[in-house]
């Protein structure tokens, strides 16, 4: 499989080449960002913030899906902000225009909102599917930048976003029109959000792969290991004839009990280990319950799962597993460091 040529410097930091290589010239790359920085400062200063309102307490309103449309990179823009709704909550949808003038526009209803994203407002799939939209009594707002456009007459709302040029020398290549697209979008989505008091658990819901929704979602229970998987002992048990609980249950730990389960404290391989050295064979007449601490951090079930981890890993000294006991301080399962891991936490 082939590879780039390392790219080499010479001590003024610029590149050796060959005759017919082409480079990129770090102050026009420079000017660009500075140039297009202005370009998105002039949507900023002219957005008809009244007009953008209308829009979101528009969408806001809706009883049905709220579909976005376009064609080509604004069709790109469109579908990421539908997938944005959606992770919140908000019932959305991306409608092909082209798919929709051959049969799927039968998904649409009266209840529903459908958004079109187009520059230049003249685009000829959209032009062709508004009025068929329209007559499904479906409620139509154009995203537009040029003005006057064909969407203008055929649409219930206009939003127009302000675009100085595109940053294409050209000014021909959609970069900047759908730079502003996707901002616009994505805050009406955060509007949204903050109006429907959309809380992190409830993102949490709609995101349960990912990192942050099981950090939000899993609670201990959810994650403990219980019953007969607990490396259980009693306090008169010699420590050299629990060796094997303490090792094959793979949570480097025994957790002592008295009668109703109720935990004593726990012994672990670290104790194990100490002991050894301190005692020699004097280990082989010691029981649990001489050297176990009787002090262990422990967790409630309902706790989060992340707050285990962050008890954990607290002060004085790290641990790597938490014994989970009930209210009445009855042992019902233990969390480990590994467990929560393995569980993508």
């Amino acid at each position: 499989m082939g590879s780039l040529p390392p790219i080499q410097l010479t001590s003024n930091s610029d590149r050796k080449c060959s005759e017919n290589e082409e480079l990129i010239n770090p102050e026009n790359l420079l000017n660009l960002f500075k140039t297009q920085q202005k370009y998105l400062n002039h949507f900023f200063q002219n957005l008809d913030l009244s007009r953008t309102l209308l829009f979101t307490q528009t969408l806001l309103n809706s009883t049905g899906t709220i579909f976005f449309t376009g064609v080509g990179k604004s069709g790109f823009v469109a579908q990421k902000i539908s997938q944005t709704l959606i992770s919140l909550g908000i019932k959305s949808g991306f409608l092909s225009p082209v798919d929709a003038l051959h049969g799927d526009i039968g998904i649409l209803s009266s209840a529903d909102v459908l958004v079109m994203f187009s520059k230049s407002g003249n685009t000829e799939e959209l032009v062709r599917l508004a009025p068929c939209a329209k007559a499904k009594g479906a409620y139509l707002i154009s995203v537009t930048s040029v003005e006057p456009n064909a969407l203008m007459g055929l649409c219930d709302l206009n939003v127009n976003l302000p675009l100085e040029r595109e940053l294409c020398p050209f000014d021909l290549a959609p970069v900047t029109s759908t730079a502003i697209q996707m901002v616009f979008g994505d805050t009406v989505a955060i509007a949204l959000m903050g109006a429907r008091n959309f809380s992190k658990e409830m993102y949490a819901a709609n995101h349960p792969a990912g990192r942050i929704g099981k950090s939000l979602i899993f609670k201990v229970k959810d994650v403990m290991k219980k019953k007969e998987e607990l490396p259980v002992c009693r306090e008169g048990d010699l420590i050299m004839d629990q060796l094997v609980e303490l090792t094959s249950k793979g949570c480097g730990c025994l957790l002592v009990v008295e009668d109703g389960y109720r935990l004593l404290g726990t012994f672990t391989d670290g104790d194990l280990r100490r002991t050894l050295k301190a005692s020699g064979e004097g280990i082989f007449k010691l029981t649990v319950g001489e050297m176990c601490n009787r002090h262990p951090r422990t967790i409630g079930p309902d706790a989060m799962a992340v707050e285990a981890m962050q008890k954990m890993e607290s002060p004085p000294s790290p641990v790597q597993f938490l014994p989970v006991v009930n209210h009445d301080n009855v042992l019902i399962g233990i969390v480990t460091l590994h467990g929560l891991v393995s569980a993508g936490l």
